[in-house]
């Protein structure tokens, strides 16, 4: 990680993370694939980008609203170790499902909000019906949060503006490189994503969730390893 300077780590970080959370099928996803085959590619492409902008404003919101005071002593190890687990249960947790339906759900009360906002806005275009997709979706918030985080304490990405703007627009690559590469397919034909080719899809950002979980794990078992011979040493 040194030999990569910290703009560029927090743009590959953003950009790896928005790209493997991007593919776990939900809502926006499954709008994408039915309105791409009926509609087309363009009015998939406007629903993507809907759904990235979105994305982008929670992203920030992490980044700037919740992420420093994550980074405070205490807190920080504390937070650390829940976002190991964190992303040890969503790896399992997308490998392990058997449905394309969205695998995490956050309870009665999110699906409420999701449901409101829909109702309220009633989006009529593309655009607006995949900004308003995740914006009713208050688990994406949830899991920026706990990333942000994350990758703040891990000096992943640096706790200035530069390193925060940096990882934010890596994440808007990502996410909208998925959603385009997912139009193309939906408007070339519906019937190539079939539920066996969603489940993939899904396992396969699960098999990459633990893979950070497990890159995560060992530099927390790492430092912990430090802390304790310094300790030894200055004894």
């Amino acid at each position: 990680m040194e030999r990569f300077s910290p703009i560029l780590l927090a743009g590959l970080t953003g950009f790896l993370s928005g790209l493997i959370l991007s593919i776990p099928v939900g809502p926006v996803n499954l709008t994408i694939l039915n309105e791409g085959a009926r509609r087309g590619f363009k009015w998939a492409v406007l629903i993507g980008l809907g759904a990235t902008v979105m994305e982008v404003i929670y992203c920030f919101i992490a980044f700037t609203g919740f992420a420093s005071f994550f980074s405070r002593g205490y807190i920080k190890a504390a937070m650390e170790l829940f976002s190991f687990v964190f992303m040890l249960f969503l790896g399992i947790k997308f490998l392990m499902t058997k449905s394309v339906h969205a695998p995490v759900q956050l309870g009665a009360a999110a699906s409420k909000i999701e449901e409101r906002l829909e109702e309220r806005l009633h989006p009529r275009s593309a655009f607006m019906t995949g900004f308003v997709r995740v914006m009713g979706n208050v688990g994406v918030l949830v899991f920026w949060i706990i990333l942000a985080a994350n990758f703040i304490s891990r000096e992943w990405v640096t706790p200035d503006w530069p390193g925060k703007l940096a990882c934010v627009t890596g994440v808007a690559i990502g996410t909208s490189l998925f959603f385009l590469l997912l139009s193309y397919g939906a408007s070339r034909g519906h019937g190539k994503f079939s539920e066996k080719t969603l489940l993939r899809m899904e396992h396969f950002s699960g098999i990459g969730l633990l893979a950070l979980a497990l890159i995560h794990g060992g530099t927390i078992i790492w430092q912990m390893r430090e802390h304790s011979l310094n300790l030894h040493l200055h004894s």
